[in-house]
């Protein structure tokens, strides 16, 4: 066999899903994040499908193999798919040599002919994940895939097929064995959307704040809310709308509410370094224009999230957000907690007075807001934090027309996190419905996420810590004057 091979990184640590349609199977390279495969079963679902997994793989392997009826579908999933690296039909895996080859001759050989016939081109490239090889070992292990009766001419340059072998050295790198733990061999079919994270970055954009959402994780939420051209997507914490540009991008019609009032208008202080105050034309509006997708901007309205300003029914086919945690930004709604006379003089002018909104109103009054206008079949994304060494799934708020569909973690430090929640709506809503509940009566009034603040600010973990730590050298110290007492003469 001739010789063709080109060892071109894929990816860093990441995950490869294996997908079978009837007599076939895909492998997807993606990067490491907390439940991957969270993205893939939402983008499956919106196309129709369904998948499972084949083959369990070690917990930071970049493999992962998975059923999926068609290729078509698989196609689709790689335009959306910001997580996924690379999408590969799997032809044959195995712990050795011998085992993949078996493997990939037990293959159905009617399904590899059209990739093998004299008047095609095509290359085996190798990918070895936390292991380098040299071009001397590349070639060897290219030589040894002999057995698979390519007729075509080698091409590396631009080959109709590109076959690739995986090659799996285990979670670290630092103890990668002589030999790999697992290989896959499979044709590739497509590269997923990891371009998207840099074309859309915040460094990019004209109009950022201080809490401007990473373009990476921007695109997942839109995947985990099934967005898709022509839906009606809403968020209530819009902020500078880093959320609404991957929505628009997938042709929805985006809009949002914002209680600060230069925020929503693109005034007051710039977020950039070396920039005092924001330009005139520094809004979410300039945001979509910059990309080329203002067709798809509804409106931005100053408002207070905590009291809805829609019709009553089902409007919006997507609810995205990130509510503020009050770190980087303050809660606040709009009331008083004093008596004060309504006048009617001077109304253009009135400025409305603000309270602190608490983190557990914030959240139950989201899941409310978005039971009653979220379509039967819409998706409710957004982001929990949460101090993790008091988290609970019980700590999740629900809502009886609201189904949970997914909860992935984002590590913020060593004892905060935020949860990525996914919920559908799986209901109409109706009066007795009208109220966001928490699973254990424990949480009421959901105390951990109204000091969600303090813990974060109090570093509480690291003055037990200390606390501790003193406490152990006193009891040290106590042991050291007791032995030297004893050996007083």
């Amino acid at each position: 066999m001739e010789r063709g091979g080109c060892c071109t990184p894929l990816c860093s640590p990441a995950l490869t899903f294996i997908v079978v349609v009837p007599y076939r199977s895909f492998i997807h390279l993606s990067v490491q994040i907390h439940k991957r495969h969270q993205e893939i079963h939402s983008l499956i679902s919106l196309y129709g499908g369904t998948f499972s997994k084949v083959q369990d793989t070690h917990e930071n392997s970049p493999f992962c193999v998975l059923n999926i009826p068609s290729e078509e579908l698989s196609r689709k999933i790689m335009k959306r798919t910001v997580c996924a690296k690379s999408l590969f039909e799997l032809w044959g895996h195995g712990k050795n040599l011998a085992e993949l080859q078996q493997s990939v001759q037990s293959y159905p050989l009617e399904r590899m002919a059209p990739y093998l016939q004299p008047n095609s081109t095509y290359k085996i490239s190798i990918h070895s994940f936390n292991k380098t090889l040299t071009q001397k070992e590349k070639l060897v292990k290219i030589d040894a895939m002999e057995f698979i009766p390519f007729k075509g001419r080698v091409s590396l340059q631009n080959a109709e097929h590109i076959f690739y072998l995986l090659e799996d050295y285990g979670p670290d790198p630092n103890t990668a064995p002589d030999l790999p733990l697992h290989i896959y061999f499979g044709r590739w079919i497509a590269d997923g959307q990891r371009e998207l994270i840099n074309s859309y970055s915040v460094k990019k954009r004209h109009f950022i704040g201080n809490t401007s959402m990473d373009a990476g994780l921007s695109f997942i939420m839109a995947n985990h809310a099934r967005v898709k051209p022509n839906d009606l997507v809403f968020d209530p914490f819009v902020g500078t709308g880093g959320l609404l540009l991957p929505c628009a991008h997938f042709g929805a019609y985006v809009c949002g509410t914002e209680i600060d009032y230069n925020t929503a208008h693109g005034r007051g202080k710039a977020s950039r370094m070396n920039q005092k105050w924001r330009g005139p034309d520094e809004n979410i509006r300039a945001n979509l224009r910059q990309y080329g997708l203002e067709k798809y901007y509804i409106d931005i309205l100053v408002s207070d999230a905590s009291k809805p300003i829609w019709r009553k029914g089902p409007l919006f086919d997507a609810i995205i957000t990130d509510p503020p945690y009050g770190i980087r930004e303050s809660t606040r709604k709009t009331g008083t907690q004093k008596e004060i006379i309504k006048t009617e003089q001077y109304p253009e002018s009135h400025v409305p007075v603000q309270l602190n909104y608490h983190l557990s109103d914030i959240f139950l009054d989201l899941l409310n807001f978005a039971a009653e206008f979220l379509v039967v079949g819409g998706r409710l994304v957004y982001w929990l934090p949460v101090y993790r060494p008091e988290y609970t799934e019980e700590a999740v708020p629900r809502h009886p027309c609201l189904k949970l569909i997914s909860n992935c973690e984002q590590m913020l430090s060593s004892h905060t996190s935020r949860r990525l929640i996914t919920m559908e709506k799986v209901k109409e809503f109706e009066k007795q419905d009208q109220h966001a509940h928490l699973m254990d009566e424990q949480y009421l009034p959901y105390q951990g996420h109204n000091s969600f603040r303090e813990k974060y600010f109090s570093g509480l973990t690291k003055r037990i810590a200390r606390e501790e730590k003193a406490r152990t050298g006193e009891n040290s110290a106590g042991c050291r004057s007791t032995q030297h007492k004893a050996t007083k003469p």
